[in-house]
């Protein structure tokens, strides 16, 4: 009888968080990887290897890595993710454009304009872009129907309260509404060490 109310008391926990909380997922620096610069990088005809998938549908964590260079240093094994896009992004941290020597802008991912040029290169060849170098907004991928159900829209900025052991509100959280979306907060390591994040970290959108 006791592990048949546990389970129920879980169960009916699992469902609140779900209707209240989104998950928080804490995202490394990594590559995004246009087709042209794959075969620079890996050779003629080459093709990302898929390790594992990702939350988002579609998105996956690649086995190639790659080594990025700033005016200051290196950072090596970088994870590749793919599919590939139609122009490569390299995404850090504001600790990590440190040990590059640049200041990365923050911007949504997919916005390279006025981003940072930055060199990518593996033991088969490499890449120097002229922009591409960004630190990822902190944002919400969200499914139509959780947007509804959290009153938000495609590009509103709110504030969320994320419970990690060490609690905080995040401002300037960008929403991003799209059917093929699954529904994650996500921020960099910077944030998540701040917050003390751990896997399953639960955040609430704070409405003004």
């Amino acid at each position: 009888m006791e592990n048949l109310l546990n389970e129920i008391v879980q169960e009916v926990i699992s469902r609140v968080k779900k209707e209240a909380f989104i998950e928080v997922e804490a995202s490394g620096r990594h590559v995004h990887l246009s087709e042209e610069d794959v075969e620079k990088l890996f050779g003629k005809g080459y093709t990302l290897t898929k390790l594992r998938d990702l939350s988002q549908p579609g998105q996956y964590a690649c086995k190639e890595r790659v080594t990025i260079t700033g005016p200051k240093g290196s950072i090596k094994n970088v994870i590749v993710l793919g599919p590939c896009r139609k122009e490569t992004q390299v995404e850090v941290s504001l600790t990590d454009g440190s040990s590059l020597g640049v200041k990365a802008p923050i911007k949504q991912s997919g916005d390279l304009k006025n981003t940072l040029g930055i060199k990518i290169s593996t033991e088969h060849g490499e890449v120097s872009l002229d922009k591409g170098l960004m630190v990822a907004k902190r944002h919400i991928h969200i499914t139509p129907s959780d947007a509804a159900k959290f009153n938000v829209c495609d590009n509103e900025v709110v504030q969320v309260k994320v419970f990690g052991q060490r609690p905080l509100i995040f401002d300037d959280v960008v929403v991003r509404v799209n059917e093929k979306f699954n529904t994650y907060m996500h921020i960099d390591y910077d944030e998540a060490n701040a917050c003390g994040f751990s896997k399953g970290t639960m955040a609430k959108i704070i409405k003004g």
